[in-house]
């Protein structure tokens, strides 16, 4: 979603995002892979005007649903994977505050053995893996999280705790970032074997 001013929606605002309450209520897909991307409401329907419905939802007039073009969204590197070992030491650092993948918007969750430790992701970086058949990712840095982490989606209610939690035991990181060597389709058990 962008605005008038090429500006990305966002639950911030920086340089290349303008905050948009109500935005992380919706959702998006490409029903076949690739063009044009389908607006979908906080029930999960899609919507037959992409544009009227998030002007109306937004309650702006300039915004409009519009594929990636010249300016990356990405934060900082394009693939963000996050291991089950993490997740549930988030979970159970913060009871009573639902938490779950999307809160953290990780490309690939790795579903890692009873016993790993949480972080795990820390000794992948610098390291390369081959995901499925043939995809290679090198594995970079760790992301900085920020503030989108306690905001409110779907069934995911606002919470400071996350944010505060994740800064006070692994210096505000959480996740390992890549980039890709070679492209390449990942499906859901596809094992991650590193090189």
């Amino acid at each position: 979603m962008r605005d008038a001013a090429g500006k990305f929606g966002s639950g911030k605002n920086t340089r290349r995002f303008r905050l948009m309450p109500g935005l992380l209520r919706l959702g998006s897909r490409y029903p076949h892979g690739l063009g044009q991307p389908q607006l979908l409401a906080p029930d999960g329907w899609p919507v037959a005007d992409s544009d009227a419905y998030l002007r109306a939802h937004l309650r702006r007039d300039d915004v409009e649903l519009v594929p990636e073009g010249e300016v990356s969204h990405f934060d900082q590197l394009p693939v963000s994977v996050l291991t089950t070992a993490t997740l549930d030491w988030v979970q159970q650092s913060l009871p009573g505050v639902p938490v779950d993948e999307r809160r953290f918007r990780p490309n690939i969750v790795v579903r890692t053995p009873p016993g790993t430790a949480p972080f795990v992701e820390d000794n992948w970086l610098g390291r390369t893996a081959v995901i499925g058949e043939g995809t290679r990712i090198e594995f970079v840095r760790s992301s900085e999280r920020c503030v989108m982490v306690n905001e409110a989606q779907a069934d995911l209610p606002q919470s400071s705790l996350v944010l505060k939690t994740i800064s006070a035991a692994h210096d505000n990181r959480l996740d390992a970032l890549a980039r890709v060597l070679i492209p390449g389709n990942i499906a859901l058990g596809d094992p991650v074997v590193f090189a």
